[in-house]
């Protein structure tokens, strides 16, 4: 069923646009804390049967075709997100992000944490890529959170510093500097593909509850977005595997993956 309420969400808005040159020196913030075991568990073994009932979801998007060949690392492929604690879209985006990566592997000592209490959207429960682990047969993930939720000056505390590499693919793809910014090899991602506004005042434990149930407008919108996210790594892992790249899910979602 088609979202009515959510729109897609184009990352332009004022206060979302990232410096180019990050700041660096001052002591990273610590992040809010460890994402409660009972979400972790709820986000990585959504049902097969909840994925499929949602499908294809009209009211999200985000994905954009790019050309080039696909880069790996260690020969598998590489899936980059950079983003910052305190953005509330970078928080809405994280959601469907993990569920869609858990679906080919295993994250450890996930954080918890808000955006920013100031900004709009204030206080989104969300995931944090600070400190996290993730382990895959299929691909390899690497994550910036460049700045915490922690207001310092007229800006916020630095947290992470990208490489060389995620800086160049940020700026190649993303030249605006807008996060959330996600690259998938064929496909990139430089907006939220949902309002943030449909998390507001909900707990993690609530988000994760809220989406295992296609009903309603949570669901639609992490698993719709999770389900176009996981297409697009199938076509980097080859369709493998194919427990995931083939159900009913992801198959209606892959149909409508951008060609260019």
């Amino acid at each position: 069923m088609a979202i009515g309420a959510v729109a897609v969400v184009l990352v332009v808005l004022a206060g979302l646009v990232v410096a180019k040159t990050f700041q660096g020196g001052s002591k990273a913030a610590k992040r809010s804390g460890a994402a409660p075991a009972s979400v972790v568990r709820s986000v990585s073994s959504v049902p097969v049967g909840v994925f499929d009932t949602v499908g294809f979801q009209p009211g999200v998007s985000g994905l954009s075709h790019v050309g080039g060949t696909p880069l790996t690392q260690s020969g598998k492929p590489l899936v980059v997100y950079v983003g910052a604690e305190y953005c509330p879209y970078c928080a809405a985006e994280r959601w469907p992000l993990v569920v869609a990566l858990s679906r080919f592997g295993t994250f450890t000592n996930l954080g918890a944490t808000h955006s920013a209490t100031g900004d709009v959207y204030p206080d989104t429960a969300t995931f944090s890529f600070h400190g996290a682990r993730y382990a895959s047969p299929y691909l390899v993930f690497r994550s910036v959170e460049l700045y915490t939720n922690r207001p310092v000056g007229g800006g916020y505390a630095p947290l992470e510093k990208p490489t060389a590499l995620e800086d160049r693919l940020d700026s190649t793809y993303d030249p605006n500097g807008t996060i959330p910014f996600i690259y998938m090899g064929r496909y990139v991602q430089t907006s939220a593909s949902y309002d943030p506004q449909i998390l507001s005042g909900m707990s993690m434990t609530e988000i994760s509850q809220a989406m295992r149930n296609p009903q309603v407008v949570q669901s639609q919108a992490i698993l719709g977005t999770a389900n176009e996210l996981t297409a697009a790594v199938c076509t980097l892992t080859n369709g493998v595997p194919a427990t995931v790249c083939a159900s009913k899910g992801v198959a209606a979602a892959a149909k409508h993956l951008p060609t260019k």
